[in-house]
């Protein structure tokens, strides 16, 4: 089938991005939408616009029959499920290409293959990637195999769902009296979240950063990779702020790692953008899964390559082969991306409401990726994130500053957002040195609570 127009099975900021994208290949556009978002800036932007369901997501976002029905009605060619929703379901992809429609992103095996834990680690494996100490695929039922196999990996050591995914579904365990019960309690844990039982094991690493190789493959047998990320400042295993290149990560680094994912790519058919992830600690990567999709940080990448991932993407998916080369691909300068979401940036509750009053920054080297306006209502329904606030310079200080900078700028009344926070992060000495592992954040709102908690308790003179 002939790529013409795309239906777009998503809302907010991506939505609004992979229109943009559309559009710059002179393709028409199909906006879904629930009863609650008929005001998103892509659906009116769009070229046709189809309401597919109530809020609430399963009633809407996630309802296949939904969107496949708005598809045939609105004769799209293709579907880009974004990120998050149905953006890495298997199910989803299959039922998309036997409708007859082109789904933009891997095909329905490939999601399934990196989907699962277990045999993504297999996978990666055959392709030289290095992965995290652990058990060569599921645990069994028998304890003392599994005893046997966590002395050998040396405590502490984690549990985790082969489907898991946003942090559920992982144990920590320390000591061996503790591990029959945690592999009992995280196969329900996984069995209720993710309809699959199947756990396995791996080293724990105390202190590691998170580490990320962005990807894109036409499926073709050409794979390209653009650098790294560093996104260790999280919340809740969220990601905050995200910045690339990763500081301290080596050309030599970048290359030994970057060409083996490139390589995964080949060897699986890998077609699209994705994101191998590692922990990283030691001077070491160890890998721990692949983003079938185009993740929410994937603008950093962007400003330090000059290569457009959603339009590359979009393209592939069609049939092209990819518009660059290895050897095409310069890393230059520094960028760095804060999720500004609409909550407290105390509490992190969410904040909906109106938009009264929007401001937004500009510049050289200022991006906003966002789809919101001055009068829009931000939904309850759906996740917090309301833009995505990014900055290029030519070294990562100067691109610090100018974050800094864009954040005094950006103004959103009527609702409560957690610029404070970026603010606070990004003049903390761990990260102006960078390199701050994914337990530094958490740690650091821990301390804040109980410095606060403390002063409330302390009598007034």
């Amino acid at each position: 089938m002939k790529l013409e127009k795309v239906l777009i099975a998503n809302r907010g900021e991506i939505a609004l991005r992979v229109l943009r994208a559309c559009r710059q290949l002179g393709l028409a556009t199909v906006a879904v939408h629930s009863t609650a978002d008929r005001d998103l800036m892509h659906v009116k932007l769009a070229d046709e616009s189809i309401c597919i369901g109530p809020p609430a997501p399963k009633d809407s976002y996630l309802n296949i029959p939904s969107i496949i029905a708005a598809a045939e009605s609105s004769g799209a060619s293709a579907i880009h499920p974004g990120y998050g929703f149905l953006s890495e379901s298997a199910d989803f992809a299959e039922m998309v290409e036997k409708s007859g429609f082109i789904f933009i992103g891997p095909t329905a095996d490939t999601i399934r293959l990196m989907g699962d834990k277990v045999s993504a680690k297999k996978a990666m494996q055959k392709a030289g990637v290095p992965c995290v100490p652990g058990s060569a695929g599921a645990l069994g039922d028998d304890i003392a195999e599994n005893k046997r196999l966590a002395a050998k990996i040396g405590y502490p050591i984690i549990i985790k769902a082969a489907g898991g995914g946003g942090g559920r579904g992982m144990r920590v365990v320390r000591k061996e009296e503790e591990l029959e019960q945690s592999i009992a309690l995280t196969k329900r844990e996984a069995d209720m979240f993710f309809n699959n039982p199947s756990v396995y094991m791996e080293k724990f690493l105390e202190n590691p950063r998170h580490i990320e190789f962005q990807v894109l493959s036409d499926g073709q047998g050409h794979a390209v990779y653009l650098g790294e990320r560093d996104c260790s400042m999280q919340r809740r295993n969220q990601k905050v702020l995200e910045e690339a290149p990763a500081p301290f990560i080596t050309a030599e680094q970048r290359k030994a790692i970057g060409s083996r994912c490139a390589k995964a790519c080949v060897d699986i058919g890998y077609r699209g953008a994705g994101t191998f992830e590692f922990l990283y600690e030691n001077g070491e990567f160890y890998f721990i899964e692949m983003n079938t999709r185009v993740q929410v940080e994937h603008p950093v990448t962007e400003m330090i390559t000059g290569v457009d991932i959603v339009r590359e993407m979009i393209s592939v998916c069609a049939g092209n082969p990819l518009s660059v080369k290895q050897s095409d691909i310069k890393v230059q300068g520094h960028a760095f991306e804060c999720r500004i979401n609409a909550e407290d940036p105390k509490t992190f509750i969410p904040s909906p409401g109106t938009i009264k009053w929007l401001h937004v920054p500009g510049g050289p080297g200022v991006r906003w990726d966002s789809h919101v306006y001055q009068g829009y209502k931000v939904p309850p329904y759906y996740d917090s994130l309301v833009g995505k606030l990014i900055v290029h310079d030519d070294t990562r200080e100067l691109a610090r500053l100018r974050m800094l900078e864009a954040l005094d700028e950006l103004v959103l009344e009527g609702i409560k957002t957690n610029i404070p926070l970026h603010k606070d992060l990004l003049t903390d000495p761990a990260e102006i040195r960078g390199g701050a592992s994914i337990h530094y954040l958490e740690k650091k709102l821990e301390e804040q609570a109980e410095k606060e908690k403390a002063a409330a308790a302390k009598p007034k003179a």
